[in-house]
């Protein structure tokens, strides 16, 4: 049985298939070539249809739609009323993981960057469908979404005619429709919810926007969104798209509930002009502070795409936040938007969730690490550069472009806030390329992903009271929880530790022991879905200061935290591994002592392993022998000093297979 099997079984739901929104939809980051190449997003468009929309970042082209109800050859543009056209050098072919890009220049122009946005036919979440009108009001187009749709995008194909669009809204009493290709407002509607049920639409009731509705005997495409339908997830009952509205107030900040984390959202002002806006987590979706972080482009618009530092969404574990400042997503009156939920699948294996690299390779050298990056952090392995092991986190902002010139960053051995500088660059689906600042050091990169029951990324703003509860999504209470302050002053890097208790904390950017006695986490447990600050010091909740969090977990066969009690002999720490650890941190916790790392790419054998501290800006270590090989996690060995394995002392150690 696979891990996701189990997992399933033990959250009751043994006996379906289970479906993520990994396995429908996927934001995947490209550069062109100019020649054929294959897009590989593991995403079945061959055997269960949908649809993928392209759209050029670094050039002025527009938004292409394909799907697999016409010709792969028929093209829509989501900023034209135009009739699709066709071109057989666009996208080449669907497949059962991806899709194939041919030559022409608006999907494939050598060296531009694209990003391509793909949505598999799937009930409860997607369905694309298409008709010929017969200009009856009653006319009832079947679909197999299996729910009542949110939101239908209709576009005529044999002729020319403005996008259609309907949104459920508030789903209650604002109905609205409109035109994709343009910013014009959106006409309220009544009630039509009795005409989109979970088998059918009647798109000739869809008449409010200037007259603009099917044609009799033109060709329709309709692409049909769900809404709040669950049917995904281990128990089969987890929401992974939502079509819903907000009401702004001029300089007023909201917060909108999604109830999930989102990774890709389209948002559109309804009651004056507004442009459709897209953004996803892929090309710089993030809780961010400033700096050039937040990406957009338009649906409806040529244009390239453009960043928005102060004036964009931002992430929440459960939505998003409009900012008070924010003049596009913020100014009076209602918006809707579609968003859609990020990864969710439990990893089956440590290579698909953490990758060590050690490397000399000179500046923009990609690497691949066969996953997007979530966690990065670099640590220089030699003594001619301070170690200064850099943090960069994908939703405090990250480098996907030429556009981004610089990413935050924070230093494991500092209580400093958080900078801006290009430390690495080019983050996409399956890895990052080594920026000009770091190219030709002796380096090492430990990149992790987010994944349910192994790691967590929160951010979270302080308020001054207490307790103070923080959201995450990591689905197990988390074992550790590391916290540093981003912005409002200094602080250190604060760990909870299960083994240590909820009582107590451990300094990343000191040697100090562990401490007890404090109300840091409230006194309380982690749960599954929050962890609390119980204190209104600056270090975990100034009012005002941001602030990110790190969760792990153990998922079996994956991640151990845990603890163990030092012999001063050689110890074998069991992890429940089958290939021994490809990462270890250690700590001692009853007195003084570095925090260690080990990992496979620097060496973990059965001889000399090189280590650093991420307390430190000390050089690696090498010539030691204080940590080898154990099938079953890692072993410590005799000659390790008493920072490691003092007789009688307590340790807290994460390990990665």
């Amino acid at each position: 049985m696979t891990l996701a099997k189990a997992l399933q079984a033990a959250a009751g739901n043994a006996g379906a298939e289970a479906m993520y929104i990994e396995d429908v939809f996927s934001t995947w980051l490209y550069t062109g070539t100019g020649s054929t190449q294959t897009i590989t997003n593991g995403v079945d468009l061959a055997g269960e249809g949908g649809l993928t929309t392209i759209k050029s970042r670094s050039d002025a082209f527009p938004m292409v739609w394909f799907d697999s109800t016409r010709s792969l050859a028929n093209w829509l543009r989501s900023d034209s009323t135009n009739a699709q056209a066709s071109n057989a050098a666009l996208i080449t072919s669907f497949n059962s993981n991806g899709f194939t890009v041919g030559t022409s220049g608006t999907t494939n122009t050598s060296s531009a960057t694209y990003a391509s946005w793909t949505f598999r036919k799937a009930e409860k979440f997607f369905d694309v469908v298409t008709f010929t009108s017969d200009g009856t009001t009653n006319q009832a187009i079947s679909h197999s979404l299996g729910s009542a749709p949110g939101c239908i995008f209709i576009k005529r194909t044999d002729a020319s005619q403005s996008w259609i669009v309907w949104h459920r809204g508030n789903g209650t009493t604002n109905y609205y429709t409109w035109s994709l290709n343009n910013t014009a407002a959106a006409a309220s509607t009544s009630d039509l919810t009795a005409y989109m049920t979970s088998t059918s639409f009647q798109p000739n009731r869809l008449d409010d926007y200037l007259g603009n509705k099917p044609v009799s005997g033109g060709t329709y495409v309709a692409y049909l969104f769900a809404h709040d339908a669950g049917g995904f997830g281990l128990t089969g009952t987890d929401n992974v798209i939502s079509c819903g509205s907000y009401t702004a107030t001029n300089g007023v900040a909201l917060n909108v509930n999604l109830g999930f984390e989102p990774a890709w959202i389209i948002v559109k002002k309804t009651n004056s002009t507004g442009d459709w806006w897209i953004q996803d987590n892929m090309r710089g979706w993030g809780a961010v502070n400033s700096g050039d972080s937040q990406v957009y482009l338009k649906a409806n618009s040529s244009a390239t795409e453009s960043i928005k530092s102060t004036d964009g969404l931002i992430l929440t574990s459960t939505g998003f936040t409009v900012p008070a400042t924010s003049g596009d997503f913020n100014s009076n009156g209602t918006y809707i938007y579609i968003a859609i939920r990020r990864p969710m699948k439990p990893p089956e294996s440590g290579t698909e969730v953490f990758s060590p690299v050690a490397t000399t390779a000179s500046g923009n050298t990609k690497i691949t690490t066969d996953f997007p990056l979530d966690l990065q952090i670099h640590g220089y392995r030699t003594a001619s550069t301070p170690n200064n092991s850099k943090v960069m986190t994908r939703l405090t902002g990250v480098n996907t472009s030429p556009v981004n010139t610089t990413m935050p960053y924070l230093i494991t051995s500092s209580t400093g806030v958080e900078a801006l500088a290009a430390y690495t660059r080019y983050w996409d689906n399956t890895g990052f390329e080594i920026s000009s600042g770091l190219g030709g050091g002796n380096s090492v990169y430990w990149n992790f992903r987010r994944a349910p029951g192994f790691f967590d990324v929160v951010c979270y703003t302080g308020t001054g009271s207490t307790p103070l509860t923080v959201n995450h999504n990591l689905g197990v209470p988390p074992e550790i929880v590391l916290v540093k302050r981003r912005t409002g002053g200094t602080g250190g890097w604060y760990m909870y530790a299960a083994p240590w208790g909820n009582d107590g904390s451990g300094v990343l950017n000191s040697t100090s022991a562990f401490s007890t006695g404090q109300t840091h986490w409230n006194n309380t447990n982690p749960t599954s879905t929050y962890f609390q600050i119980g204190t209104t010091s600056t270090a975990f909740n100034g009012s005002g200061s941001t602030y990110v969090a790190y969760l792990f977990a153990t998922l079996p066969g994956i991640s151990k935290v845990g603890s163990y009690t030092g012999t001063g002999t050689t110890l074998q720490v069991n992890c429940g591994f089958t290939s021994g650890a490809r990462f270890v941190l250690i700590k001692r916790t009853d007195s003084t002592g570095d925090w260690y790392v080990w990992d496979t790419a620097r060496g973990i054998v059965a001889g000399n392993d090189p280590y650093l501290l991420l307390n430190s800006t000390a050089a690696e270590v090498t010539g030691t022998d204080y940590v080898d090989t154990y099938s079953a996690g890692f072993e410590i060995s005799s000659t390790a000093p008493a920072a490691i394995n003092a007789n009688g002392g307590s340790f807290v150690f994460l390990a990665i297979a």
